[in-house]
């Protein structure tokens, strides 16, 4: 199996249970956040919904400089603006992926704030990091959602909820 092949196979994998987390995002906790310092529920959950257009990003782009293109994400009121947010980003991730090739994803892409470099690696470990990084901020809604006594979908099997206990 190719690489490409094994992303698109986890692309899909990690979608469906990133589809269990945020439909059942409360549309009246948006604003809810468990601490001063965390983020909101919208900013977390809008998070993992753009986190596979990191993917198009990744496949079209030789990297990212914050200190040209401030982070501005998009305003999300309600879990159905949330779901078709996912779909769109991950169905465009899904279709740069297809379209690339094993050399493209070989090349270096760059995430930097001006002269400030935050990392430099392939766009194969690129891709690798989006992914952690999806799987990072849906279990960190899933701690939001369990504060708020809201039972929780199983992951990579049942969730303690889905078993009763």
């Amino acid at each position: 199996m190719s690489t490409i092949q094994t992303f698109l196979k986890e692309f899909t994998q990690e979608a469906e249970t990133t589809r269990k987390m945020l439909s059942i995002v409360p549309n009246d906790k948006y604003d809810w956040k468990p601490h001063a310092k965390s983020m909101t529920i919208r900013s977390l959950a809008t998070h993992i919904a753009e986190l596979p257009s990191w993917i198009t990003m990744t496949v079209t782009t030789d990297g990212l400089d914050f200190a040209e293109n401030p982070y501005s994400p998009v305003s999300i009121n309600s879990t159905n603006e949330l779901m078709q947010y996912f779909e769109k980003e991950w169905q465009g991730g899904k279709e740069h992926l297809e379209k690339t090739n094993e050399d493209i994803l070989k090349k270096t892409w760059v995430l930097r704030n001006g002269d400030q470099v935050y990392s430099s690696s392939s766009k194969a470990e690129v891709i690798r990091m989006t992914y952690c990084q999806i799987v990072h901020h849906r279990a960190q809604l899933g701690v939001y959602l369990r504060l708020l006594d809201i039972p929780i979908p199983g992951s990579y099997g049942p969730s303690a909820d889905e078993m009763g206990l």
